[in-house]
C-alpha cells in the first residue's frame, strides 16, 4: 500500500490491553489500516490494505502466531 494522503483516525488499543502495558493501536484508513506502538507513537506506523489486514486478523484468529 503506498503513503496514505489522508492520515489514519481513531486509533484504539486492544481490549485485551490494560491501561499500563506496552501494545500496539490500530487507526482506520480508507483503504485497511494503520498500526503503531503505543510507547512510541512519534515513531510513525505502517500501514497495511484491506485484504492485507483481513488475512492478518484471520490468522491471528485460526491461533497461527500462538506460542
Amino acid at each position: 500500500m503506498k503513503t496514505p494522503s489522508v492520515l489514519p483516525t481513531g486509533w484504539r488499543k486492544s481490549s485485551w490491553s490494560n491501561p499500563n502495558d506496552s501494545c500496539v493501536e490500530i487507526g482506520r484508513l480508507g483503504g485497511g489500516a494503520a498500526v503503531r506502538d503505543t510507547k512510541d507513537r512519534a515513531a510513525g506506523y505502517f500501514v497495511a490494505d484491506r485484504r492485507q489486514w483481513q488475512q492478518f486478523v484471520s490468522a491471528v484468529k485460526a491461533g497461527r502466531f500462538n506460542a
